[in-house]
């Protein structure tokens, strides 16, 4: 029998948090994670075709990164082992949330996936050392088209709930959302 699964929009709509079930009993846990078919009967309906895994200490900072289009990359993002916080910044112009973050705790133990759709900045602080991350992407790794948005540019005002302790030289040069380049349309 398919495992229940939830997807509940956010406060920006198209970004989504999904909730599977887990089974759990004297050896542990288990979780469908990802199954085609059963999301796709709740709506669900992206082609992935690379995973990524990272594992971060505490404070480390991953983002704010996206690539333009045509090499966006949507993202569905989960926790193995560990906590983030995990935020999605719109960068569609026209969006009604345009310039607008939203962000979610995802830990190891809530089993959450966090769904950031192509158009939108993704990045995380780990909250815990050991943190395992698996995201599964709708675009692969096209290096020419790589840009980030500043973690702390004071016009999108992300409140991360810990200071961003490490962070690579990339994302401390990130340029602010009145200076990054960015090429997505929002189509309501």
């Amino acid at each position: 029998m398919p495992m229940p699964i939830t997807i509940t929009p956010t406060e920006i709509p198209d970004v989504l948090v999904i909730e599977t079930g887990l089974f759990r009993d004297e050896r542990g846990f288990f979780s469908e994670s990802y199954s085609q078919p059963i999301w796709a009967e709740h709506g669900f309906n992206e082609t992935f075709v690379q995973d990524n895994l990272s594992m971060s200490v505490k404070g480390a900072l991953r983002g704010m990164h996206y690539q333009l289009d045509p090499h966006g990359m949507g993202k569905l993002v989960r926790v193995i082992r560990g906590a983030v916080f995990d935020v999605a910044v719109d960068l569609r112009d026209g969006s009604p949330t345009f310039g607008q973050w939203v962000g979610r705790e995802l830990t190891g133990d809530n089993g959450w996936t966090y769904w950031i759709p192509v158009g939108f900045a993704h990045g995380f602080v780990a909250l815990e050392d050991d943190t395992l991350v698996h995201y599964k992407c709708t675009g692969t790794h096209t290096p020419e088209a790589e840009r980030s948005l500043s973690y702390a540019c004071p016009k999108v005002g992300i409140a991360w709930p810990i200071e961003p302790g490490i962070v690579s030289k990339k994302d401390t040069a990130a340029p602010t959302l009145d200076a990054c380049e960015h090429n997505f349309t929002y189509n309501a």
